[in-house]
């Protein structure tokens, strides 16, 4: 099975992953991304945080960045 990795990218500076994680499929891993991200946007939420700035990139075994995800993306405003 494939092996992603979910870097942090904020304001340039890139934080890698060093473990990833296998999934069956790219779609999967941006799936588990949306959680993740709703995750920390929760925290920072309830932390009173600033929330602006930050993106997972994706990358597959090969250091291919298969998808971006802005953290913020997955918050909804009505």
């Amino acid at each position: 099975m494939p092996r992603y990795y979910f870097h942090v990218r904020t304001h340039g500076v890139l934080e890698k992953d060093p473990e990833g994680t296998e999934f069956a499929s790219a779609d999967l891993a941006y799936d588990e991304a949306v959680k993740g991200a709703r995750e920390i946007m929760g925290e920072k939420v309830c932390n009173g945080e600033i929330v602006d700035g930050e993106t997972f990139e994706i990358t597959n075994e090969s250091g291919e960045v298969v998808a971006t995800l802005p953290l913020k993306s997955v918050v909804r405003f009505k």
